[in-house]
């Protein structure tokens, strides 16, 4: 792997943790009741894991079999989802009453 492709799998990887980070906090305020959050956040927390584990698998699989990063590989799938879920939350906000 070269060095800029090493650089971009570490990037990619701090920003994921920063955005799970993100999901966590807001997560666990909506089960404090100050965060905005759908009736089925938590059972969508434990069911979403597995999905993505799965295709993170899968892609890290196709990778390996094609000569391609399988780190980059297994890593977009949980980036994927990491992504969309500060979104999702983040437009939710706080609640404020």
């Amino acid at each position: 792997m070269s060095p800029a492709a090493l650089m971009r799998l570490q990037m990619q990887m701090a920003v994921m943790a920063m955005e799970a980070s993100a999901v966590i906090w807001m997560r666990m305020m909506g089960m404090a009741g100050t965060w905005n959050v759908a009736a089925g956040e938590n059972a969508r927390m434990v069911r979403e894991k597995q999905l993505a584990f799965v295709k993170s698998a899968q892609e890290a699989s196709r990778a390996a079999m094609g000569g391609r990063n399988v780190a980059a590989a297994a890593l977009r799938p949980v980036r994927r989802k990491t992504r969309s879920n500060v979104v999702r939350l983040a437009k939710r906000g706080p609640k404020l009453r």
